[in-house]
């Protein structure tokens, strides 16, 4: 609890005594007044103020004019303790509301944390401590056990042990030695590591994190929109209406202006909006909260309400649902050796950084004499085509075959099939295995459970490779052998099936889904630890390798708008029911309090549960 919180409590304390002491005394007392008034000045100074300050400044129609009117017209109408009643009460939801939002804002701090204070950069041998926008690409920054990683880099010099839990929300650590990325935010656990700086803060992983936090309250729901609208109408509305029924009953029927004057200051009591214009918001807030410790970012509360619409999960398959790790698990060659098939391969290979180039490299295992290289050109969708050796070498899938008229040959394994052609001569095959990640059946399984009717696999592999993933998982549809531009035209099609009233979201690694993370309804990047475009396109960024975590965030999206709509209905009913009491009659001040603060209070408690997110962790 804030210094300022609790002196606010010390007030609200001080003036119950004083109230209660009056009430002890009986109205008879001549002290009565006066502890009254003293009870009233304590709790009510700010708020008067603040009304008065409004209204000088042209915003009058607030909750702190509804409460200055209502408490002030009780005093002037004889309900003494009353008026301090309403002004007590509606200062402790204050107090609701200032815990409620500073736990909220924890939460949210707790991941703004991972923001590094310093970096110690290396510069002419010597250590120099420096703020982390101050250290330029390819410096050397030094981190010792217990710091955090300052910038996005690679380990040069040292082994350690990293723990990624404030990015992942996921507790077990992971080793770093030489050649080794680690990301800004991280904290670095047992040993001293030399690291060569690969980005800029402002370019940084931890940087964009914070960018996106920071902006996440930018984007509001319908939900906040509407209330925030209905807000600026409904109290001028219901101010005019108390002024109405103050004066009507007095002056077209001769009935006592004291009841229907207190009849109306009862009315303006309980129609103060505040538990509606302080809960919803509230309740994102917590959502969005609850999300970012189990390592799920939502980039604002349009999007937490979108995801709980979620009726369609399109995923890409590669670094998605499965590793992205390609190993060469076989090699068929036509007329030559299988060592120099891979040589072949992996000097078309050389220059390309796709996992699969990377794999046939690794598998080749020998230095690449550049010097036999003359040229590389990429073929869209295809593969490429490379001079090796003074001759024209073909490198790609079986359409790349049938375009340069090498009769290739299908294989039996299961996998990722890269043909080779020395013009149209066809020199053999080699066989890419991807090893499908150990939760995903797991994860399409939950999305099943929590009401997920469609399940799509979009892949570039072929049709063989890619049913046989959906077969394992249990997908329900699988589109495979397509070129990049083909999975947005695709999506366009499955966009198109909808009615309107789901959402479909798109899975992909936000590496080079771009185009199709940012045509979807909703696009989340998974496993974006250190990827910038995945933070750039997705709407939603898990920053983990887990698949499961969609399940957990559609859980979590689903229940902050059931607590939102809770919170409306239940605000909105209580008020409507007392509203309609209070001009007939049939309730009184204390009645109108509860219609009011204590409302507020049981909206409050109930947003905070969008913080606990115990029973969602996948």
């Amino acid at each position: 609890m804030s210094r300022e919180q609790k002196l606010n409590l010390f007030r609200i304390i001080a003036s119950l005594v004083l109230l209660v002491t009056a009430m002890l005394m009986g109205e008879e007392k001549p002290a009565y007044l006066w502890l009254c008034l003293a009870s009233y000045a304590i709790v009510a100074y700010s708020v008067l103020w603040t009304a008065l300050r409004n209204i000088a400044g042209g915003q009058v129609f607030d909750e702190n004019f509804l409460m200055a009117v209502a408490s002030l017209g009780a005093f002037f109408t004889g309900n003494y303790s009353e008026a301090v009643a309403v002004m007590v009460f509606y200062r402790i939801g204050e107090l609701f509301e200032e815990i409620a939002v500073g736990k909220s804002r924890r939460s949210i701090a707790a991941l703004m944390d991972i923001r590094p204070d310093h970096a110690v950069v290396l510069r002419d041998g010597v250590e120099q401590t420096v703020s982390p926008e101050q250290v330029r690409v390819g410096e050397h920054i030094v981190i010792r056990p217990g710091e955090r990683i300052p910038l996005d880099g690679v380990v040069c010099d040292g082994t350690t042990t990293v723990n990624t839990s404030s990015l992942t929300g996921e507790s077990l650590p992971a080793d770093k030695t030489v050649g080794d990325t680690v990301i800004s935010g991280c904290v670095n656990i047992s040993g001293l590591v030399t690291v060569e700086v690969k980005s800029e803060f402002a370019e940084s992983t931890v940087s964009k994190i914070l960018e996106m936090v920071e902006n996440s309250a930018e984007k509001k729901t319908r939900s906040e929109s509407f209330i925030t609208r209905f807000a600026r109408y409904y109290t001028p509305c219901v101010v005019i209406a108390a002024v109405l029924l103050a004066l009507i009953a007095p002056l077209f029927f001769a009935q006592p202006w004291n009841e229907w004057i207190n009849r109306a200051l009862i009315f303006l009591v309980v129609s103060c909006p505040c538990a509606l214009v302080v809960s919803v918001p509230l309740s994102f807030f917590g959502g969005i909260g609850g999300a970012s410790k189990l390592g799920i970012l939502i980039k604002g509360s349009s999007y937490l309400e979108a995801l709980s619409k979620a009726d369609t999960v399109v995923f890409d398959k590669t670094g998605t649902l499965t590793e992205g790790s390609f190993t060469v698990t076989a090699v068929h060659p036509e007329s030559m050796s299988e060592e120099e098939l891979l040589s072949i391969a992996a000097c078309a290979e050389s220059y390309s950084t796709h996992p699969i180039a990377e794999s046939i490299i690794k598998a080749h295992g020998r230095d690449i004499d550049k010097t036999r290289i003359g040229g590389i050109k990429e073929l869209a969708g295809r593969g490429l085509e490379a001079e090796i050796d003074g001759q024209l070498i073909y490198v790609g899938n079986y359409r790349l075959m049938e375009e340069v008229g090498a009769k290739w040959l299908p294989c039996e394994h299961i996998g990722t099939i890269v043909h080779v052609a020395l013009k149209n001569e066809y020199l053999g095959h080699i066989v890419i295995s991807d090893e499908i990640k150990s939760d995903a059946k797991r994860a399409i399984k939950a999305l099943g459970e929590c009401g997920v009717k469609r399940t799509v696999m979009l892949t570039g592999d072929m049709k063989q490779v890619g049913e046989a993933v959906s077969k394992e998982l249990g997908l329900s549809e699988t589109y495979t052998e397509l070129l990049p531009g083909d999975k947005v035209e695709v999506l366009e099609k499955l966009l198109s099936q909808e009615d309107g009233k789901h959402t479909l979201v798109f899975v992909g690694d936000g590496i080079n889904d771009a185009p199709v993370l940012t045509r979807a309804d909703l696009g989340i990047a998974m496993g974006a630890l250190g990827s910038d475009a995945a933070i750039e396109a997705a709407d939603v960024v898990l920053m983990d390798d887990k698949p499961s975590k969609i399940a957990v965030a559609i859980k979590l999206a689903r229940k902050t708008m059931r607590i939102v709509r809770e919170n409306i209905a239940f605000s909105l009913g209580v008020k409507g029911v007392v509203l309609l009491l209070g001009a007939a009659g049939y309730a009184n001040m204390w009645f109108a309090v509860f219609g009011d603060v204590g409302v507020l209070i049981i909206a409050i408690i109930n947003a905070m549960r969008a913080l606990d997110t115990r029973r969602l962790r996948g």
